[in-house]
């Protein structure tokens, strides 16, 4: 606190500089009257406290990091909006870090962690690798990822909560193989990255499972954005033997599917079934309503967050690992049978 301040107030006031500081904490006791005049006085002479002498004596800033790829996705605006209901309630303030997919740029969140630029973080990663994870596990205070990740070695001091972006991926494939659709296209991530392996593998999956045969030509890589979306759908629709459907791994992606269709001449979905993935508001604005798998993403912002705080205020968790499942919702963009409410 401003020591020269509260001596101001006092002074004005006529009482002692320990009782004006009592009332402007609020820690110790004063007076309903008194601390009232108090408040008045200070309010007068613009009075506000001096968080870094605060911060100094407390270790604390009362901030924490959300280190997220993409701060153009609207996949992350719920999940930002989850985070930032729970850190309200705590009285913290959320810093929203913007890494662009770089290691080099996670690795700065971490630092600013580690240099207690915020007392937490919260990170999104496409790839958690030895290096980055090393650097988290070094880390005095709390990290909450939000994939599943664990060290061969164990010994992890992070949490993490993390939605099955696997059986999502599944779900929506399978979605269109249980109406008889055999040839499905698939537009993902780059398949090095963790994120982007996870929702290729559960496409592959489910093509295993429905007894499909897999080729390699109906599989793209992509950047999770509407224009990557495009282009790749645009190289599936050049084959001589195109798909039947796509399953896009992001709502974007899926978009950029149905702009190319359209530029094509094909309907959605009797030439052309299409499956995203976020369930983002949009989903259900375009024409025809896209069928999405919901990752819960606000869901997944709660829980991190609350993860988070438990641990800044050194309270007991049961489970360092929160798994939450996804959701299939179907619109018009993949129902060949419109009767049929299951498909």
């Amino acid at each position: 606190m401003n020591k020269n301040t509260i001596y101001q107030i006092a002074e004005q006031v006529g009482l002692s500089a320990s009782t004006v500081s009592r009332a402007l904490s609020g820690k110790g006791y004063c007076g309903v009257r008194t601390k009232a005049k108090i408040m008045e006085a200070a309010k007068a002479l613009n009075y506000a406290p001096d968080h870094a002498a605060k911060m100094l004596k407390t270790r604390k800033t009362n901030k924490i990091i959300f280190a997220v790829p993409d701060i153009c996705n609207p996949f992350y605006f719920d999940m930002i909006n989850g985070i930032n209901q729970v850190a309200e309630e705590h009285g913290y303030l959320l810093i929203l870090f913007y890494t662009k997919h770089r290691l080099s740029e996670e690795l700065k969140a971490i630092q600013n962690v580690k240099e207690r630029v915020a007392d937490g973080m919260i990170m999104v990663s496409f790839h958690f690798c030895e290096e980055n994870i090393q650097a988290i596990n070094e880390l005095s205070s709390p990290v909450v990822l939000t994939n599943q990740y664990e060290s061969p070695e164990g010994g992890d001091r992070f949490d993490y909560v993390y939605v099955d972006t696997f059986e999502g991926s599944k779900q929506g494939t399978g979605h269109l193989i249980k109406q008889g659709i055999e040839r499905i296209g698939f537009i993902g991530g780059s398949l090095s990255e963790q994120t982007g392996h996870q929702r290729y593998s559960g496409y592959r999956e489910a093509l295993l499972e429905g007894g499909l045969p897999y080729a390699d030509e109906l599989v793209m890589e992509s950047d999770y954005t509407e224009a990557g979306g495009y282009e790749s759908a645009k190289q599936l629709l050049l084959l001589d033997n195109r798909p039947q459907a796509i399953v896009a791994a992001n709502d974007l992606m899926a978009i950029g599917v149905m702009h190319a269709c359209e530029e094509a001449g094909l309907s959605i979905p009797l030439d052309m079934a299409v499956v995203g993935m976020d369930n983002l508001d949009i989903s259900s604005r375009v024409h025809p309503k896209l069928t999405s798998v919901s990752l819960m993403q606000e869901e997944i912002g709660k829980q991190a967050a609350s993860i988070l705080m438990n641990r800044l205020h050194g309270r007991d968790i049961s489970e360092r690992a929160v798994k939450i499942m996804p959701k299939l919702v179907v619109r018009q963009s993949s129902k060949r049978f419109v009767n049929d409410s299951n498909l």
